[in-house]
């Protein structure tokens, strides 16, 4: 037996308690560093997939309005083959109207042979914060189109 061995084993009585002051010491736990790494590596990981999840949702929640263009688009068109115009007093459309989630107001130009419609977010919604698509718009004709909240900004995708 070597002397730090001696040194180690002189205050134990039993063999097995021994083998585990032994183990104790040897077997460490992290330093602080090494949590505040760990910590520091989550948080980061978390912001990056929160900042893609809330893109993800208001992307998502552009369908609402896309839906809603659409269907107030048929019920246009649909009064356009019932009374050849689309601004018949029969045509049971009531603009302007917010969409199921209130994340949308749809308002609308509405003539006799031709129409606008347009879905703007509304203010003080998740919406609201979309720079993308702020507005977006489907006339007589199928075009669609979309508004950013600055100029220059991309509205490829809003459809």
């Amino acid at each position: 037996m070597t002397q730090s061995t001696r040194s180690i084993n002189s205050g134990c009585q039993a063999q097995d308690f021994c083998s585990l002051r032994l183990a104790a010491r040897s077997a460490r736990g992290f330093t602080l560093i090494e949590l505040l790494i760990a910590v520091v590596i989550v948080s980061v990981l978390a912001s990056v997939a929160n900042a893609s999840y809330s893109d993800y949702i208001t992307a998502a929640n552009r369908s609402e309005a896309r839906s809603a263009l659409t269907v107030a688009a048929g019920t246009l068109e649909k009064c356009k083959a019932l009374y050849a115009v689309y601004n018949h007093a029969n045509c049971g459309l009531d603009l302007p109207f917010t969409t199921e989630n209130d994340y949308y107001t749809v308002t609308g130009e509405i003539a006799a042979t031709r129409y606008t419609l347009a879905a703007t977010a509304a203010e003080g919604k998740r919406q609201a914060d979309d720079e993308k698509c702020v507005t977006l718009t489907l006339n007589h004709m199928g075009a669609t189109g979309a508004k950013g909240s600055s100029e220059g900004a991309d509205t490829s995708s809003c459809w």
